[in-house]
């Protein structure tokens, strides 16, 4: 049944970043939605396609592949509201650097160990922005909790495989699509929160 896992993964993971584009392109709010995070995983992920192809993981492919178009479709839609992070553009064009010759110097093993810390740096400005934003609305919970499913079946395929970097990537993941999920319900009562005092304070107006 464990090698069923990278499939299940594949069935949240094509779809993933769906939830995102169809919000900000009916809303255009991107209120909480970092261009930094749209644009690391894009990278990452063609990145962990590598990875994947290389260590064998044929049905990883898919989820990898589809997280780089979808991510990327993304990053150019905040990029073409505006909210694009313009400090953050060279060390993502160094981390990328990086990536390349990682895999050109040690190959699998050098572009896994790299990939390892770069759930991390990827999921970091995603948390950053959602936090100190007071009302992210833009974020799409859609997306989040595929993430969730995503990750969570990685995070036990890794331990299943032994594979240091899959688990670092599925508790990360896990991690961070909770925490993500967290801002945006509570986002969400303070939302309603703001809506009923106003009722309120028309009502008795």
């Amino acid at each position: 049944m464990l090698d069923l896992l990278p499939i299940a993964a594949a069935v949240f993971g094509i779809p993933q970043y769906l939830p995102q584009i169809l919000k900000l392109r009916r809303t255009g709010d991107t209120a909480g939605i970092s261009w930094s995070w749209a644009t690391l995983t894009s990278i990452d992920n063609a990145a962990w396609f590598g990875y994947f192809m290389a260590s064998g993981y044929w049905t990883a492919s898919l989820p990898s592949t589809a997280a780089t178009m979808l991510a990327g479709t993304v990053s150019v839609m905040l990029v073409r509201r505006g909210a694009v992070n313009r400090r953050a553009i060279g060390w993502i064009c160094g981390w990328a650097g990086l990536l390349v010759i990682a895999t050109v110097v040690g190959g699998r093993i050098g572009l896994g160990t790299l990939l390892a810390a770069a759930s991390i740096i990827q999921v970091t400005p995603s948390l950053w922005t959602a936090y100190r934003t007071s009302r992210p609305t833009g974020i799409s919970q859609g997306t989040w909790a595929l993430v969730f499913g995503e990750l969570s079946c990685w995070f036990v395929f890794g331990l299943w495989k032994t594979d240091a970097r899959l688990i670092t990537l599925g508790v990360t993941g896990v991690v961070a699509s909770l925490l993500m999920l967290a801002r945006t319900q509570r986002a969400k009562r303070q939302r309603t929160v703001t809506i009923t005092a106003v009722d309120e304070a028309e009502s008795r107006a």
